[in-house]
Order: C-alpha cells, then structure tokens, then sequence
C-alpha cells in the first residue's frame, strides 16, 4: 500500500516545482527545492486560520491539575531548559493553560531568553467549569487578557475553550465564544476553537463554523479517549474536521504515558500522520531526551521509512 505521507510529500514536492519554474527558476533551484524533505520541525498550517505551528508542541499539562502539572513541577530553571531544548530541536510551539499553572513558566522561559517569543507559537485554553483551585466562568476576556500579563505577551497565537463534554458546549458558552471572537478581532488572540473530551463535542466543534482549532485526543490504542465513541470514529471525525478547514491538533498521542514502549509510541505517531488526521501534536515532555525521541520518529515516518 502507498505510504500516505511519501504521497503527501511528492504531491508538495511537485507544486514547489512547478511553482519554481512559473516564477522562472532554474532547473537546479528547482531540483533543490524538490529534494528537502519534510521533518517534524516544519511548520504547518492549522486549517485555514492562518496560523503556523510546528508539527509537535511541548505539553506543559501532564497530570496538569490544580495549577501544576509534571512540566512545571520541574521548577523554573528546569521547565526553561526544557523549552529551550524542545526550541532548538525544532519543537517551538508551548502548549500552555491556566489550569496547568504554567503561564508563569511560560513568562519565565521567555523573560530568561530560553525561548524568544519571535521564535514560538504559544497556545493556551480557559477553563470554565467546576474543578479544585478553579473558579467557573462563562466570560473570556478578563481570563485572556490575565494570561497576556502572566505570560508577558501581548498575543496567544491560539486560545481554546479548555475541556468542552457537552453537545450543546456552543450554545452553553455563547458569551465566552463572543468574547473570544472579540480579542481575535482585536489581534490579543489569532485563532480560537476548543480541546475536546467527549466525541458528541467533537462533532460539534467539527462542523462549528466559530472554530478555528480543535484539540482532541487520539492514539491507536484509546488510551484515555473518548469513551463515546471507537478510535476509528474520532479518526473519520477529525478527518471531516481538516475537511472542514479546521486545524487538528492531536493529543494524548501516547496515552498520557500509557504508551511506553518505543514500539508504541512510533505505532501511534504512525497512526496519526499516515492516517492524515492532525495537522500537529502535543506531547507532555520532561526530559529533553525525550523530545530528540520522537522528534527523530517523525523524522523517519515523514521520510517513508
């Protein structure tokens, strides 16, 4: 069977050909830019949102309750070093949230030069329901403009509505959907949408015309998936999604670590990309070894291998 991604790769290798040769480059700039091949580092368009991430992003939420998560129980020093691994090998994209705690670290790593903020695509999400430490809210505006100060930025590349289970979410969060529309028109956000924890709010937000970006959960296995629904059916869901024009990005890609073994983890990431069903991914990193891993995956699965 043809190998999706060497597919994918030929087909982009192609256009930038013949794109070259409209503009009137010579056939060695053309035969150059035939022969780069795509890496975990490039990076990709959410959707049509207009935002560009790099195909992984460095999770801060791992176990992420209570304002801590495993990333920012590293400490500052730590939690910097390892973003500025994760930037440096190609992974500029921090996933952040307020109920991680992590905005602060996020606003350490860049104070300290760990990562610069020209260099990395933050995301963060609101919570808006009951959980320990966290105050529910239907409002977006005084949370966003609260992570801006704590993460000293003066935009979130993508704010999601953090956690949404119901079918109904859109109709329920009217006024944070407005709200959050409003600072996108502002420019204090660029793209909008949610992280998605059942399949009946995945399939709203696929069809969503307000959604720019979906977060969802999907390994091969089901790991700490959608109870709801099969693998296969959140996979034909984000499928319809990208169709959509949304932008996907896939978590709990190795189960939140219940896929430990190396065979496991290149299985799911093989899953995802081959089976075309994300634009990028975050994973909860803690060591940077961890980050060269699977960044060294995708490199090989993006090559066909």
């Amino acid at each position: 069977m043809t190998n999706p991604v060497s597919r994918r790769t030929f087909v982009k290798r192609t256009v930038l050909g013949a794109s070259a040769l409209l503009a009137g480059c010579t056939e060695q700039s053309v035969v150059e830019r035939v022969d780069t091949p795509l890496t975990a580092a490039d990076r990709v368009p959410l959707g049509v949102s207009g935002v560009t991430v790099p195909r992984v992003a460095m999770g801060t939420g791992t176990h992420g309750w209570k304002n801590a998560s495993d990333q920012t129980r590293l400490g500052m020093e730590n939690f910097a070093r390892l973003m500025a691994h994760g930037q440096n090998r190609g992974s500029a994209f921090v996933d952040a949230a307020d109920l991680y705690g992590s905005h602060e670290f996020v606003r350490n790593a860049l104070k300290t030069g760990a990562i610069a903020r020209d260099k990395v695509a933050i995301l963060s999400k609101v919570w808006f329901a009951e959980a320990p430490e966290m105050t529910p809210t239907d409002t977006a505006r005084p949370e966003v403009e609260r992570f801006l100060e704590e993460m000293g930025v003066d935009e979130i590349d993508v704010c999601l509505i953090h956690c949404v289970q119901d079918s109904q979410w859109p109709e329920q969060l009217e006024r944070m959907r407005d709200e959050l529309s409003e600072l996108k028109a502002k420019g204090a956000v660029r793209a909008v949408g949610c992280s998605c924890h059942t399949h009946a709010a995945l399939e709203r937000a696929a069809d969503h015309p307000w959604v720019d970006v979906i977060l969802a959960r999907i390994n091969p296995e089901h790991k700490r998936m959608d109870a709801d629904a099969t693998t296969d059916g959140v996979g034909a869901t984000l499928k319809r999604a990208r169709a959509n024009g949304k932008g996907v990005i896939g978590m709990k890609i190795f189960g939140c670590g219940d896929l430990t073994s190396p065979a496991q983890r290149e299985a799911s990431l093989r899953y995802v990309l081959e089976k075309d069903l994300v634009d990028a991914m975050t994973i909860g990193f803690t060591a940077p070894e961890q980050i060269d891993d699977t960044m060294g995956m995708i490199d090989t699965i993006l090559a066909g291998a």
